[in-house]
């Protein structure tokens, strides 16, 4: 999950990272009242998940808090790469005299964690990588050591901080380091990382990415979802602890397995171009020790899909036995009754399959169509949802 800005710099607040004042505003009048509770000038910024909010005109300094109002005004409802901005953050001004960066993230190629550090803050590190790559420092931590004032103070003094300011700079780093275990964060970033006028080192701008699998952990977590942008189906599936993502497309897809169900939507894509360019509506693996229960709630989502027009259920039999599934199927069928309505195409095949077939048989179910084969059956899914 990704944090707004206003959230990482609650959350580095929080463990002690050095942060100047701010607050969420979602109304002009509400800025303006927060700029002024922070004597008047500050920097009104839009929140939103993407980079190049600068550049989109979506960051303004205000001068007063009259000021702030008019500039929360230009900013609220803007379009930044396809993202409206609903609210913005009004921060603290600060005199600025050099700009740094720092992250620490899960580094997924050599499977550990990394620091990353810069002289060359306030860029796209992306750019600063590419064009001065000596000013990018790239550390890789081992997570049972973690880091340490002395690790720190190594990894600041080999990216040639200056040294008036490295033994902040090190500190910061530390506490960042405890942002990113404590709250179980695969990316923690501060760009820019900033000295002041007064030789003070801040984190002016942060981005946090946490790691949903440890949501368990963290129940308070579950406060800095953005409501506004869930969408309503993957939110019921979530409940359900489905792992269900919604797509553009007309045939509802249901598997066991995530690889079979990534060919699966190959498949009935690649079907789907025959028909006028159908294509799959969501993904959603069920797993491979899924119960009847599992598969019937599965099916109750993809059918309350108001964008389904034909629903593809492919299972391979293993942990998963194909009568469990059959069973699912007529079990949702049963539950949803007359808001049923869409046809459903089934493939099963694998362990138990003769049996999972014959309660489908029997069950006689006027939405139901088995095909024996996975093309077949991806192309018949996608004739029904195109006509």
């Amino acid at each position: 999950m990704d944090l707004f800005e206003y959230q990482a710099r609650d959350l580095f607040e929080k463990h002690g990272v050095p942060v100047l004042a701010g607050a969420v505003a979602t109304t002009p009048e509400e800025a303006e009242a927060a700029a002024r509770s922070m004597g008047g000038k500050v920097v009104v910024k839009a929140q939103v998940k993407v980079g190049g909010r600068g550049k989109a005109g979506g960051v303004k300094l205000a001068e007063n808090a009259d000021d702030a109002r008019e500039k929360a005004a230009a900013i609220l409802g803007m379009d930044i790469k396809g993202h409206i901005v609903g609210k913005v953050m009004i921060a603290q001004a600060a005199p600025i005299e050099e700009e740094y960066y720092l992250a620490i993230l899960l580094d997924r190629s050599n499977r550990t964690f990394l620091v990353m550090a810069s002289v060359a803050g306030g860029m796209d590190i992306e750019q600063v990588a590419h064009e001065t790559p000596e000013k990018l420092v790239k550390v890789p931590v081992n997570s049972n050591d973690g880091i340490s004032k002395a690790d720190a103070l190594k990894i600041i003094n080999d990216a040639k901080f200056p040294a008036d300011i490295a033994d902040q700079v090190a500190e910061a780093l530390v506490l960042l380091w405890g942002v990113f275990v404590s709250e179980d964060a695969t990316l923690v970033e501060v760009n820019p990382l900033v000295k002041t006028s007064d030789g003070r080192i801040i984190a002016l701008d942060g981005k946090v990415t946490l790691d949903d699998n440890a949501g368990f952990r963290h129940p308070d977590h579950e406060a800095l979802v953005d409501a506004s942008a869930t969408n309503a189906l993957e939110a019921a599936a979530k409940e359900k602890d489905l792992n269900y993502v919604k797509l553009d497309g007309e045939v509802g897809i249901i598997g066991n397995g995530a690889g079979l169900v990534m060919s699966t939507l190959d498949v009935v894509a690649y079907a789907g171009e025959k028909f006028g360019g159908v294509k799959p509506a969501n993904f959603l693996d069920i797993g491979g020790g899924a119960s009847a229960q599992i598969m019937a709630d599965g099916l109750s989502i993809i059918l309350g899909d108001k964008d389904v027009k034909s629903v593809f259920v492919n299972v391979f039999g293993g942990i998963t036995a194909c009568d469990a599934v059959a069973n699912g199927i007529v079990q949702a069928l049963e539950i949803l009754g007359d808001k049923a309505t869409k046809p459903i195409v089934v493939r099963l095949d694998g362990n138990n399959v003769l049996e999972g077939r014959r309660i489908l048989n029997d069950a006689a179910h006027p939405l139901i169509q088995q095909l024996d084969t996975m093309d077949g059956a991806a192309a018949r899914a996608a004739e029904l949802a195109a006509n």
